[in-house]
């Protein structure tokens, strides 16, 4: 080989991991726990996950048990599901690149033990679902691993506890920073003994009440938001009927819609989300990271629901030893559609919740789910598809105070030929600078904004903008693409 041609590829081989570090995923990695067969909302957000399977790394489905299926798990209702994608997955591949086989899920189905919390958590207590964790943690990819939980967690204590148990501890360290653990609540002891015994694991959860958990927003009815997209009759016509065989598997609501898929919304890459950073907020919410103070949850009061007879109590997740990510409040203002001139404007009651975090995205990613169903049953022609959003600028812009600056997103397209519509916003709680930044009163809706004033600081801020894209096909689809821009003194 030649001497030189050996150099180069030499140097390309060592600095391959710290290129991999350096770009970003395109893919997550995503392990999920989910306690299917306890509520009928865990086989509705498999349906919504397996419709977006080309955007992950699915690297386990894995069934356990919670505060609401204590001795039972049911690996063979996400094979049922499963069994359904299998038919529909050619023709998403009409659509889109990357939908793995059924038969290569079903390969990773595992189930934890059939037993409640900390009981599963300890010596002869591995499973199939733990061990498979630590399998996929020690895999030679650089990417972190999600774990989505939908149920109780104590398949992932189990694994953290032989981690911690059989491993050296820089080893064990190196494992533990690789996870992201996005749990729906506390539904079992477990995860508060995650979060006080391994304080480096990246954790997002809203602990205590379901009623004031941020995940809440996807389901219930609010003033401000658009509740028709999640009502019965739209799930009906989009999801449930005439959209194939995995739309047969979407079960009606009991106690709520879909109230586990927050924990994978935010994975989804749409140019909102940004899964390493759950203060900027996305489709799954928006989270910040502080030490919240406990609060007790007397079963969930949304739903009034019983078992046996009883009202179920959920865990008490007692005093925080250390930051977690948490909910986090938004101000907003929804867009009023209007018949004549700006298509859209701003309502004039602003709303304030951890909730709205994420209900202010409802009707887009309910939009995006109903168009994946389409994706299942029509050719490409026929069936809707995002725009996609380009920047003829970096997406980091840096500024001194009182200069003027512009957002520029010429070249954006969409794959159908569909019109669209632009909308640039400040997203204040996602940055440091606060305060409102100004445009000229037209300009939200143009393309190119190129007279935007940096505001007067005397420290460094950050301001985050949004651009919001829509098309004009049906449903109307959304994708973003976010701006931070960095002003000095």
């Amino acid at each position: 080989m030649n001497p030189l041609r050996f150099s180069v590829l030499l140097f390309l081989l060592i600095l391959k991991p710290v290129l991999l570090l350096a770009q970003p995923y395109s893919k997550s990695r995503v392990i999920v726990l989910t306690d299917i067969e306890a509520d009928p909302d865990d086989a509705q957000s498999l349906v919504r996950f397996l419709a977006y399977a080309n955007e992950f790394d699915v690297e386990g489905l894995i069934a356990t048990t919670s505060t609401h299926q204590r001795n039972r798990v049911a690996p063979e209702s996400i094979h049922k599901i499963l069994n359904a994608y299998g038919k529909i997955q050619p023709n998403l591949l009409k659509h889109a690149k990357g939908y793995p086989t059924a038969a290569e899920l079903k390969a990773k189905v595992k189930k934890g033990l059939a037993v409640y919390g900390l009981t599963g958590v300890g010596e002869n207590k591995d499973s199939e679902g733990s061990d498979w964790i630590i399998r996929m943690l020690e895999k030679p990819d650089v990417r972190p691993v999600w774990i989505s939980v939908w149920g109780g967690p104590n398949c992932l204590a189990q694994a953290l506890w032989k981690i911690q148990k059989t491993r050296p501890a820089p080893e064990a360290a190196r494992l533990y920073q690789k996870l992201r653990v996005y749990t729906i609540s506390d539904q079992d002891d477990s995860g508060p003994w995650i979060r006080k015994t391994f304080p480096d694991v990246f954790f997002i959860v809203s602990p205590g009440s379901y009623r004031t958990a941020t995940w809440s927003g996807i389901t219930r009815n609010f003033p401000g938001a658009n509740n028709e997209v999640v009502s019965n009759a739209w799930i009906a016509r989009h999801i449930q009927q005439g959209h194939g065989p995995l739309g047969l598997e979407y079960p009606d609501v009991a106690y709520g819609m879909e109230g586990d898929t927050p924990s994978f919304l935010g994975l989804i890459p749409n140019g909102l989300n940004n899964p390493e950073h759950p203060e900027y907020g996305g489709w799954g919410g928006r989270y910040e990271l502080y030490t919240p103070v406990a609060e007790p949850s007397a079963g969930p009061p949304m739903s009034g629901r019983t078992q046996g007879g009883q009202v179920v109590t959920m865990p008490v997740s007692g005093t925080e030893t250390r930051p977690i990510w948490t909910n986090a409040e938004d101000s907003y203002s929804p867009l009023v559609a209007s018949s004549w001139g700006r298509p859209y404007v701003t309502d004039t009651t602003r709303y304030k919740s951890s909730q709205v975090t994420l209900w202010r995205w409802r009707e887009d990613f309910q939009h995006d789910f109903a168009a994946r169903m389409d994706w299942m049953v029509t050719d490409y022609k026929q069936a809707n598809h995002p725009p996609v959003v380009k920047l003829a600028h970096p997406t980091t812009l840096r500024v001194k105070s009182g200069e003027i600056f512009g957002l520029n997103a010429e070249g954006t397209y969409d794959p159908d030929g569909d019109a669209l519509s632009y909308y640039w916003f400040q997203y204040p709680e996602a940055g440091t600078f606060k305060e409102p930044v100004r445009f000229a009163p037209f300009s939200p809706n143009l393309i190119n904004l190129h007279t935007i004033k940096a505001p007067d600081v005397t420290s460094p801020q950050t301001i985050h903008f949004i651009l919001k894209v829509t098309d004009k096909g049906t449903p109307a689809l959304t994708r973003y693409q976010r701006v931070i821009v960095q002003v000095s003194p």
